[in-house]
């Protein structure tokens, strides 16, 4: 049995990251900035630790005794994330918490990257190592700064890393004021819902199978870059009206009523080859399924069942 050091485990991928790991037989060792959860869970040991606490991370790596590390931890307000100040302190953290991991000579890491780190506007598909790196905002120059010592240190220091970019994912516990929980919301309590024409091509995934991706990726020898996706595009307009049937109040949404800002790029969607083919992995569900069972934990979590 591997013991999985996971950061960011409250957060919106990391409390599905942690029932992947232990469905695949994994000891995890759950991190929290907060109160660590109450919840008693078989093979999930809670531990708190600041990881922007300079002095933090050595004294939790050794608590932790893992041989994994699944780092999911960054700053992730809604509106706020792709321009803070945070980011940089978060880049820090990283690097702070995957010196402490070597180290202790961990075997195997797997990060957290995105999709931001691309350049965007190109047109085709992100491939892992052929689309240009030209990140448009500070979060994702934060990221691919990272990613790039990162590897490299790991490399230096013979330890196992690999990189996954997230694309677009949904699910319960979203951010309210996204999209897919924002149109859910409006509709499931009667109100319109404004969105944009919905041209923009996009490729998503529910939280859950990018949770069972990133394990699936932390269990395999795969290194380096590695798109976490469906690698299946989906105009936002489509997207929107899964969420309108779910629902059942498609007649409340209003395309066009928003305008989609100008610096949005027109697609953006994962070559999926290195995820499927090395790593071994594909969605499991099919994308309407996903919106679906969201809009039923939405219907239920504001009490309209």
């Amino acid at each position: 049995m591997t013991r999985v050091l996971v950061t960011g485990a409250r957060g919106f991928i990391g409390r599905h990251a942690i029932d992947a790991l232990v469905g695949r037989g994994h000891d995890v060792v759950a991190v929290t900035r907060g109160a660590p959860e109450d919840e008693q869970r078989p093979g999930v040991r809670w531990v708190q630790s600041d990881l922007l606490d300079p002095t933090g991370a050595p004294s939790l790596i050794a608590a932790a005794r893992a041989t994994h590390l699944l780092h999911l931890a960054w700053y992730a307000e809604h509106g706020a994330f792709w321009t803070s100040r945070e980011n940089l302190d978060w880049v820090g953290a990283s690097l702070r918490l995957l010196r402490a991991f070597a180290d202790a000579d961990g075997h195997r890491a797997v990060v957290a990257g995105t999709c931001a780190e691309y350049a965007w506007g190109l047109g085709g598909r992100c491939v892992e190592g052929a689309t240009p790196m030209a990140p448009a905002t500070v979060y994702g120059a934060a990221k691919h700064g990272l990613g790039v010592i990162a590897r490299a240190y790991a490399r230096q220091e013979g330890l196992s890393l690999a990189w996954g970019r997230v694309f677009f994912c949904f699910g319960p516990r979203e951010a309210a004021g996204r999209l897919v929980p924002s149109v859910a919301r409006a509709l499931l309590r009667g109100q319109e819902a404004p969105v944009t024409r919905g041209d923009q091509i996009r490729d998503f995934l529910a939280v859950d199978e990018l949770a069972a991706a990133f394990a699936a990726l932390l269990d395999s020898s795969v290194e380096g870059a590695v798109n976490v996706a469906s690698g299946e595009p989906i105009a936002l307009r489509d997207l929107v009206a899964m969420v309108g049937e779910a629902a059942g109040r498609p007649d409340l949404i209003r395309y066009g009523a928003l305008t989609a800002r100008p610096e949005e790029p027109a697609e953006i969607v994962a070559s999926v080859d290195r995820l499927r083919d090395e790593v071994g992995w594909s969605p499991r569900e099919r994308l309407i399924d996903g919106v679906a069972r969201t809009v039923r934990w939405w219907r239920e979590a504001e009490g309209l069942s």
